[in-house]
């Protein structure tokens, strides 16, 4: 995949009146189930996301091969950040934690090998085991240092101390579990947990440890008190997203901005780009990588009136002022990075492209996945 340009510098920008180099919007889940995409494209009125789709530079579609055990947003969103060596196949790396790590203020140490930790509610059906939405649990930040507290001292005895990052995301170190191959919360969710749990050398400590801890949280207070209010208990917890921390944050080829974002996502942003815009966007005058996430759950639960009614969102909010500003200058390129489980769709638009007044505007690209 092409490497994202390299900014121009604000006085050029300024000099040359030319605004922004590209913005990369990747849209997880933008691209819909393909039984039901030209149902669901029937009834969804964008324009703007026609316009950016049909007349383009360049359009590639990827197949993706989760054996990396990530969704293809995430494999491309590390690569591009620098966090993973390739953006698809067993190479591909969520190498999330130390990076995030520090967008809660927590200093990694050096050397330090750093997992994502959530905390999670496994479901037992009959013939399978299922990981529950971690976006559903509505866990509060009292109930999480709650139960953060009581696991913590056992992590500490056994050499793997855990740190607070919000309700939904702690980090445990684990500097010998460099073998652990783990899925991302979002690629398990909604699967037989069978394929999905962790593998590796570790895998039996892994277990271990989960039943340590389930077993702590078992009847504790706060998920007695979840129950009574018709929530799920928080009986497990969810490992990801290891990397190895360094002395220096890595450095990322173009800035991040996130909106509607699960905390650990967000963390890898600044803080004041982590409820973005088109508008505080395109002034930062820089090269950026937007990631909105207002799709990931409705299609994950396959709730697909809901999701028509956030790419209608995203439509008004991201697409059509983004357009704009491709045709009247100030944002140069448009790259936009439409996913699914299986594949992710690669277009790059731009202000002279969007002259090919010849090429029909029509959503049909969302249907070729």
């Amino acid at each position: 995949m092409a490497k994202t340009p390299a900014p121009f510098s604000r006085a050029a920008a300024i000099a040359y009146n030319l605004g922004m180099n590209q913005l990369t919007l990747v849209l997880p889940f933008a691209l819909p189930n393909a039984e039901l995409a030209a149902d669901l494209l029937k009834v969804l009125q964008a324009p703007a996301l026609a316009a950016l789709l049909s007349r383009t530079s360049t359009c590639n579609l990827e197949t993706f091969d989760n054996a990396s055990r990530l969704l293809p947003h995430e494999a491309w969103l590390a690569h591009a950040l620098g966090l993973s060596p390739a953006p698809n196949g067993a190479a591909a790396q969520a190498g999330f934690a130390a990076q995030a790590m520090h967008g809660y203020g927590l200093v990694p140490d050096p050397g330090g090998r750093y997992f994502l930790l959530h905390p999670a509610h496994l479901a037992i059906a009959r013939s399978h085991i299922s990981l529950e939405e971690l976006r559903q649990l509505k866990l509060s930040e009292a109930e999480s240092r709650a139960l953060f507290d009581i696991a913590a001292p056992y992590f500490d005895e056994i050499g793997q101390p855990l740190s607070y990052g919000d309700a939904g995301t702690w980090f445990m170190r684990a500097d010998g579990w460099s073998d652990l191959q783990c899925a991302s919360p979002d690629a398990a969710t909604t699967q037989d947990l069978s394929v999905w749990m962790p593998e590796g050398e570790h895998a039996r400590a892994a277990r271990r440890l989960q039943n340590e801890v389930q077993m702590l949280w078992h009847e504790h207070p706060v998920n007695a008190a979840r129950e009574e209010r018709g929530l799920k208990a928080i009986n497990a917890f969810w490992l990801w997203g290891d990397s190895l921390a360094t002395a220096q944050r890595p450095a990322c080829a173009a800035r991040l901005h996130t909106a509607d974002a699960p905390g650990w996502l967000a963390a890898l942003a600044e803080p004041a780009r982590r409820d973005a815009s088109p508008n505080s966007v395109l002034a930062d005058q820089s090269d950026a990588i937007i990631v909105p996430g207002s799709l990931i759950e409705a299609a994950q639960a396959q709730e697909w009136g809901m999701w028509l009614q956030q790419l209608q969102a995203l439509e008004a909010d991201w697409f059509a002022p983004l357009l704009a500003a491709l045709k009247d200058g100030r944002l140069d390129r448009l790259r936009l990075v439409l996913s699914h489980r299986d594949a992710w769709l690669d277009v790059t638009t731009s202000k002279h492209a969007q002259r090919k007044f010849w090429r029909a505007m029509t959503l049909n690209k969302l249907k070729a996945s």
